[in-house]
C-alpha cells in the first residue's frame, strides 16, 4: 500500500474510542426541523368537506399545522388554535374531532 511521505503517519488507534475517556456530551437539541411547507401543498388532496371546515376554522385563527397521509386512507389535517394549546382533526366528511386519538410529540 502506498503512503504519501509528505504526510505524517496516522496513529493506529485513530477513530477507535478510548474507554478510559468519557464519551463526548451530545447536545440535547431538536432534530426535527421546522419546515417551510407551502400552505397550498398542505391543502392538496384534502376532501371538499375538509376544505370547507378548514376555511371556517381559519377565520377563527386556527392554523393548519400538518396533514397525516396514511396509506389507502383519507388525509388527516391537524389544526392548532392560536395559542397552540389545543388541537383538532378534521374527519374525511368535514366533521371535527376535538378529542383525537392522535398522539403528538412535544
Amino acid at each position: 500500500m502506498y503512503r504519501d511521505p509528505t504526510r505524517p503517519a496516522a496513529p493506529a488507534d485513530e477513530g477507535i474510542p478510548d474507554p478510559a475517556k468519557p464519551a463526548p456530551a451530545r447536545a440535547a437539541r431538536e432534530r426535527r426541523k421546522a419546515s417551510s411547507v407551502d400552505p397550498q401543498a398542505l391543502r392538496d388532496g384534502l376532501t371538499p368537506p375538509q376544505l370547507v371546515t378548514l376555511e371556517a376554522l381559519q377565520i377563527f385563527q386556527w392554523e393548519l399545522a400538518f396533514v397525516r397521509r396514511p396509506l389507502f386512507q383519507a388525509p388527516v389535517p391537524v389544526l392548532f388554535d392560536r395559542a397552540r394549546s389545543r388541537h383538532v382533526v378534521i374527519q374525511e366528511d368535514g366533521t371535527l374531532d376535538e378529542h383525537p386519538s392522535l398522539r403528538l410529540r412535544d
